[in-house]
């Protein structure tokens, strides 16, 4: 008789068991998911706030202040933003190509009228799972 009662027990249990487990995953797996849409919205959020302000800012030869303040407002280390710099060289030759160079400014931080830069912002979440760049073309030409 002990037996008998026992039995619907383990398979309830059992039962049990087999439904909770791919509930419990569904939902660590959307907690997941939704951690990782945050961030992303977080990272877009920083990448859009830096690119207007390298837009807004004055013709320089480093825009990094202005990248890492944006990325501050978040609340997030200075670390999480890199930024690089380049020129446009225009040939002499007619015929050839211009090309990005490294570099923000020639050879003196005097910029000329002329002169277009690129600035290329990425920025990471702190936990380094999403990453956003932008580019961001100045020039008073």
């Amino acid at each position: 008789m002990k037996f008998a009662l026992r039995a619907p027990v383990v398979y309830c249990r059992s039962l049990l068991g087999i439904a909770v487990i791919p509930i419990m995953s569904s939902v660590f797996a959307s907690i997941r998911t939704s951690s990782v849409a945050r961030s992303a919205a977080q990272v877009e959020t920083a990448v859009v706030n830096a690119a207007d302000r390298v837009n807004r800012a004055p013709r320089t030869c480093d825009y990094t202040p202005y990248v890492q303040a944006a990325v501050q407002t978040q609340g997030w280390d200075p670390s999480t933003a890199s930024v690089v710099h380049e020129r446009l060289q225009t040939p002499t030759d007619a015929t050839a190509t211009a090309v990005w160079v490294p570099g923000a400014c020639l050879n003196d931080p005097i910029l000329t009228d002329l002169e277009v830069q690129r600035v290329t912002i990425s920025i990471s979440s702190p936990d380094g799972r999403v990453t956003r760049s932008i580019q961001v073309v100045k020039s008073d030409v």
